[in-house]
């Protein structure tokens, strides 16, 4: 949740000249994942993206993470559109959760990013009131004071762009995430003509993809895992499991081909593997016959040489399909000596040792396991240094703030476009609320405003905060110790008690001394009050807690939550 006032938002901070451009990062900058931009001039609003990120490892119980929308409470009139450059989860993620909040905007998006948006507001309920507006390449839409051209950028995901807004006050370019594959899978390289019109034109502000910034040299063509598979297939034994991302059709179609190569069925796997290929062959985006596809009512009559299962779970989710298959606990889907293995995908930082005990797992099972450090079966979707100065080099702007990337990142890419000529004091590296205002005149940054996160947990949405989750990372590093304790409230009388009661700290069975030491401490602070004149129960619980935390804390060196329950007669 956000830890800034409710009243710091858009609305309060100082009018913009007309001929002036407010730049506001909600979520994207400085971290990997919730991508949402906000572009104001002359009193309107354009959002680029509306992502979200999965939980990191302190986020206990956490399911996704948003970016928290409050600066925008009391503007949602102004807001003219949301424009999209792909359907990757961290880039249209959030949507669902937030239209409403945003008081639904008509949505840009290309053909496979409004097929993938379109299940999501299906699953909430929202798609009769969602307005969804196909685009394609070179499309050119007027949005208010906004006009918006979508260009071509080749991704690890089919239909990805990046947008030309032109403003009263100039003309920005935003990437989106990139690469400059010369061979693409489905023959649409990144739009360098265009790039090159752009600068040609004139760029006022530049936004690039900076989560490569850091890797040298370029970025290796997504043919490239098409070859390796190729090659890799017909060399295996037994049954093949490739797990990738649902979204990444380019992969799954390379998977499928050479599948079909060397006379393998293809079993689809996971409800995200299952759903968007089956949006990705009905929009035309992914060509797999229906002879090639069994489901796991003809895995048992064929020989498992004969069989390649595409599947989710390449992070080590524990309850993905992979990991579950991993265990041995999978109904359908089991793992034998003799069978391969194939993660075609990253490892996501954060992730490393849920997959490391996956591919562990699998290797206990018998089966040979492929994964990047080992074979050439994934390669990035993101633009390397070498391919990040030729960008700069055609687009040529005023202006250049890097976005999508840890803050590492983003000032890398920064002193990259100095390099490449952008003017000391042009490349400002930015975070997540703090706005930045840009005119053909200069630029400054403004007070920041009301940025956050909110998390989501099952069904609830915002209602765990950071004070949750700090309790829950207490619960989980020192345990909880219970005090329980009845009292006559007319008398005086201690009915019951005090009973201390423990869970992840000493067993309460067996705790023996500590926990008899602990209850006389509790004793003695009864002791010291009459019952007859207590009138604030809360102030006695208060110092039952904290003669339990120092004798504790004393005893083992540990800080459990301490619990107090009086109850009173």
């Amino acid at each position: 949740m956000s830890v800034f006032p409710e009243e710091i938002r858009l609305s309060t901070l100082h009018p913009l000249h007309p001929d002036c451009l407010r730049l506001l990062a909600l979520g994207g900058l400085g971290e990997i994942g919730m991508n949402m931009m906000a572009l104001e001039c002359r009193g309107e609003i354009l959002l680029i993206d509306c992502g979200l990120m999965f939980p990191e490892a302190y986020m206990l119980g956490i399911d996704l993470v948003l970016p928290d929308v409050t600066v925008l409470d009391g503007r949602t009139a102004d807001i003219r559109a949301l424009v999209l450059t792909h359907g990757h989860e961290d880039h249209i993620g959030a949507i669902p959760y937030l239209l409403e909040r945003l008081g639904n905007p008509p949505i840009y998006g290309t053909g496979l990013t409004l097929g993938l948006l379109r299940n999501k507001l299906e699953e909430h309920r929202l798609l009769e009131t969602a307005r969804l507006e196909k685009v394609a390449p070179r499309d050119r839409v007027d949005l208010g004071v906004f006009s918006v051209e979508f260009f071509r950028a080749a991704h690890s995901i089919v239909d990805g762009v990046g947008l030309a807004i032109r403003t009263p006050a100039g003309l920005v370019v935003h990437t989106g995430d990139f690469k400059l594959d010369s061979t693409p899978v489905d023959g649409e390289p990144t739009d360098l003509a265009r790039l090159a019109d752009y600068g040609e034109e004139g760029v006022l502000l530049f936004m690039a993809d900076s989560t490569n910034v850091e890797r040298e040299g370029h970025t290796l063509s997504e043919r490239v895992v098409g070859e390796a598979l190729r090659d890799l297939l017909p060399r295996c034994t037994g049954q093949v499991i490739v797990a990738t991302f649902s979204s990444n059709i380019h992969r799954i179609q390379q998977i499928a081909d050479a599948a079909v190569a060397c006379g393998r069925k293809i079993l689809v796997n996971g409800r995200s593997m299952v759903a968007n290929i089956a949006i990705a062959r009905q929009l035309g985006y992914l060509h797999l016959r229906d002879d090639a596809l069994i489901d796991l009512r003809d895995l048992r009559d064929l020989p498992r040489e004969e069989v390649l299962i595409i599947t989710t779970g390449s992070q080590g989710e524990p309850l993905s399909a992979l990991s579950r298959i991993a265990m041995d606990d999978h109904k359908q889907i089991n793992v034998e000596a003799g069978d391969t293995v194939i993660l075609s995908s990253k490892f996501i930082p954060g992730n490393e040792k849920a997959i490391t005990d996956m591919i562990n797992h699998l290797y206990r099972r018998g089966a040979e396991v492929h994964y990047e450090t080992t074979s050439e079966v994934h390669v990035s979707g993101h633009a390397g240094q070498e391919e990040l100065k030729l960008v700069h080099s055609l687009v040529r702007p005023r202006y250049f703030v890097p976005v999508h990337g840890e803050y590492r990142h983003l000032v890398k890419h920064a002193q990259l476009a100095r390099s490449m000529g952008v003017a000391e004091g042009h490349a400002p590296v930015l975070e997540n609320g703090y706005p930045l205002v840009i005119s053909q005149n200069g630029l400054h940054r403004e007070e920041r405003v009301n940025t956050g996160r909110v998390f989501v947990d099952g069904k609830g949405v915002g209602d765990v905060g950071t004070m949750e989750l700090r309790d829950r990372r207490h619960l989980a590093g020192h345990g909880l110790v219970m005090v329980l304790l009845a009292v006559n409230q007319s008398t005086g009388t201690i009915v019951y008690g005090p009973e201390l009661f423990t869970r992840g700290f000493v067993p309460t069975e067996g705790g023996g001394v500590l926990l008899e030491q602990a209850r006389d401490k509790v004793r003695n602070v009864l002791s010291e009050h009459t019952f007859e004149t207590i009138t604030d129960w809360e102030e006695l619980r208060v110092e039952v807690r904290k003669t339990l935390q120092r004798f504790f804390n004393r005893a083992l060196q540990r800080r459990p939550l301490i619990l107090p329950v009086i109850l009173e007669l």
